[in-house]
């Protein structure tokens, strides 16, 4: 999976989407069976949670916030939320074959059947980025690490500076719980890797991090040990 999907699919995932990266577009190629148009670099449904939103008087049990939704990404909590995402590594930009209404139709689909309404949700989402259908909103989001170098149609921008920055409050915000865990996520659990690494620079040894051991050392036991408060030892005596 490219990086910058990856970072963009763990995002999603942390504002309570569901999501399948590089997600194929197939249609028929007649005798030859099937073929690929394109691939979706991101495609995130969010559901209604139905979670209470916690009041100032009520103490809220510790552990993960599941309300703690972006404004970035402009949602209504309550409302079935679809993004169709572009995906760049450099300056932001939408492909062509994402706009092609055969890809949206099939996309789309997704939902369900749309029936008379499919040709106005498609020509609403390549006119404002944006469109209803059957209670769902369908969205163009596109991310990118630098601004458009030209223009892009109307959709939604999120720069993946944006991203990284969610992700790494995150981190920090429920370091606590997160901590504790192990993540398969390539983009996630790198970042805990980095938050470790750098929480961890706090007590290094050596200078600035490098340290090296002579057989000296090793003969006379050197160690370091961590400063005992005096309960700790009234504990143990």
């Amino acid at each position: 999976m490219d990086h910058a999907v990856a970072l963009v699919q763990a995002y999603l995932q942390l504002n309570g989407y569901f999501t399948s990266a590089e997600y194929p577009i197939i249609a028929s190629a007649g005798r030859s069976g099937a073929r690929t148009i394109t691939d979706i670099d991101i495609l995130a449904f969010r559901f209604p949670s139905g979670l209470p939103t916690p009041t100032g008087g009520r103490h809220t049990p510790r552990g993960l916030d599941l309300s703690d939704i972006d404004p970035g990404l402009g949602l209504s909590p309550d409302s079935v939320d679809m993004i169709i995402g572009e995906v760049k590594e450099g300056r932001v930009g939408i492909n062509s074959s994402i706009r092609d209404p055969q890809v949206l139709k099939a996309v789309i689909s997704r939902l369900g059947e749309a029936g008379s309404e499919e040709e106005r949700v498609i020509e609403e989402l390549l006119q404002s980025g944006n469109a209803a259908v059957d209670g769902y909103t369908v969205r163009l989001i596109a991310f990118g690490a630098f601004p458009p170098g030209s223009s892009v149609p109307p959709c939604r921008i999120i720069s993946l500076g944006h991203v990284l920055e969610y992700l790494q409050q995150y981190v920090r915000k429920h370091w606590a719980v997160l901590r504790h865990l192990q993540f398969k996520d390539p983009a996630f659990g790198f970042l805990m890797t980095m938050e470790k690494a750098r929480r961890g620079g706090a007590g290094r040894r050596g200078e600035r991090g490098v340290e090296v051991v002579t057989a000296d050392d090793e003969r006379n036991g050197r160690t370091v040990h961590r400063r005992e408060s005096p309960r700790h030892r009234r504990r143990t005596k």
